[in-house]
């Protein structure tokens, strides 16, 4: 799942991390894989968080990425994170994340809930995220 999210996250990468003066050439691999990182690990909180419900209404399609709690946590750790690790001013950082974060999450859910495109779903990401245990148990 990480290889399936990580070329997600290049695919959309161009003007928020490739073409964005903020960000080093020779640092836009590593903050690919920053970013990478920060929507796993936001994930992977919200679930330990006990916010199974969310998680799973988002990547099921049932609640609106921009507009949802996970989303904003995710960004407001994967800014703070560009904050520190790559020295951005607060502007830099939240200009990336507005403009990476709630598509890939977007493009995510689309293609969790696209039947003809199995890169990813429902179950693997679950146990990925949860270190294969089935938070999904008793969820209808």
């Amino acid at each position: 799942m990480l290889d399936q999210l990580l070329n997600l996250v290049k695919e959309n990468a161009g003007d928020a991390i490739i073409n964005n003066p903020a960000i080093p050439n020779e640092k836009n691999d590593e903050a690919i894989s920053f970013a990478t990182d920060g929507i796993i690990n936001g994930l992977k909180s919200q679930l330990a968080g006990g916010n199974v419900s969310d998680v799973l209404q988002m990547l099921g399609g049932k609640t609106d990425v921009n507009n949802n709690p996970v989303t904003n946590a995710i960004s407001n750790q994967v800014e703070g994170g560009l904050m520190e690790k790559f020295g951005l001013n607060k502007g830099a950082a939240s200009s990336i994340v507005a403009s990476l974060i709630p598509i890939v999450l977007s493009k995510l859910v689309s293609k969790t809930n696209n039947a003809n495109d199995n890169s990813f779903d429902l179950n693997s990401i679950f146990s990925h995220l949860s270190g294969g245990q089935n938070t999904r148990h008793g969820h209808r």
